[in-house]
């Protein structure tokens, strides 16, 4: 978030022209010193890079403006210096969380105090009207913070719906597939059986019997060719190319992919198949799970994977990511594991996280 985006050199270029401005009207009307110009020029430009840290930003713009009070006295700032007071207030609101944002908002407020205490058109009983006009512009940019909060939110929620919505879709398209094989091979095996019989009670028949007969098999074998076709075709559903659901034999892979140097998985116990919406559980769990943890060089990522005759225990071992949402990623994995009944348990101390999951396999 630390670039310079084009709505920040539009903010930076309009509040630096109407500094150069009204420097150049003060200069043209009394014959001040042209670095009225660039000294104010310095509370202004650092504006470009506000989204580093809007404290310093409004930190240099006090310093530069208290500044410019004592190098050259009272001369008109409030044009322009007013509205960098009002825009720092409501970047800082958005910025920060409320500590800072408040703290951000006194600094704004000091800044209105160094524009105005030596200023030749309009003077300290300004800031009567100049406060008031900080503390609106600052709850509108808290307003602003809320609202990008809970468009975050329902962003993220909906991508998850969408995630949840395609893999119950998999899940379905998986077992009406199973439920199709099940139906090949038993209609093969009932065919075959029968073409068996007919075939084996053609001994002793007079040609014609056994001419009919044998066209009998024959197109009990196209009838069975054909049935195999339909449903073969199904099975291998060319109306949705779908990739398999992860299972716990890719958590492997999935920690490969993640930042941490040293990933570590132990997978103990009677290690087995399992139904396709236990796979899929662990695996999500375990994705949920490491995407909040550190992953810096010296810290470690730990998963542990339990085979059990009653079901799956995973444990999950790390230190907490800087600003990530451990509670969210938590949420998640509840949900998960209370679809198959399970249950899943969490204890944070002194920045690491250990989760202990548990699915039971039914049946």
């Amino acid at each position: 978030m630390s670039e310079v985006r084009v709505g920040d050199w539009l903010v930076a270029g309009v509040l630096t022209a109407l500094g150069v401005v009204l420097m150049a009207f003060d200069i043209a009307e009394s014959g001040g010193s042209p670095w009225l110009i660039p000294v104010f020029a310095a509370a202004t430009v650092p504006v470009l890079w506000w989204r580093r840290g809007v404290l310093a930003v409004t930190g240099v713009a006090l310093a530069a403006v208290t500044l410019h009070d004592l190098l050259f006295g009272w001369v008109t700032r409030c044009g322009a210096g007013l509205p960098l007071a009002f825009t720092l207030a409501f970047l800082g609101a958005l910025a920060y969380g409320r500590t800072k944002a408040w703290l951000s908002l006194g600094l704004s407020v000091l800044l209105c105090v160094a524009v105005l205490i030596r200023d030749t058109a309009a003077g300290p009983g300004t800031l009567v009207l100049a406060v008031p006009i900080a503390l609106i512009v600052f709850g509108v940019g808290r307003a602003a913070r809320q609202r990008a909060f809970l468009n975050r939110q329902l962003r993220s929620r909906d991508a998850e719906l969408r995630e949840l919505r395609d893999e119950r879709a998999a899940l379905v398209v998986a077992d009406d597939r199973a439920e199709l094989s099940h139906r090949l091979d038993g209609l093969l095996r009932d065919r075959l059986d029968q073409l068996t019989r007919a075939a084996e009670s053609a001994d002793g028949l007079e040609p014609a019997q056994a001419k009919v007969l044998l066209e009998s098999i024959e197109a009990g074998g196209r009838r069975t060719m054909d049935d195999m076709r339909e449903i073969v075709g199904l099975l291998r559903g060319d109306e949705a190319d779908l990739e398999p659901a992860p299972t716990v034999a890719h958590l492997d892979a999935l920690l490969a992919r993640q930042r941490s140097p040293h990933p570590r998985l132990t997978v103990t116990g009677d290690a087995r198949s399992l139904p396709a919406t236990v796979e899929l559980s662990a695996y999500r769990i375990v994705e949920y799970l490491v995407a909040v943890l550190d992953a810096r060089t010296d810290a470690r990522v730990e998963v542990a994977v339990r085979f059990a005759d009653e079901g799956l225990e995973i444990r999950v071992n790390g230190t907490v990511g800087r600003g990530a949402d451990v509670r969210a990623a938590v949420v998640r994995a509840r949900e998960r594991a209370r679809l198959l009944g399970g249950s899943v348990d969490v204890k944070i101390a002194r920045g690491r996280a250990r989760v202990v999951a548990q699915l039971p396999v039914l049946g």
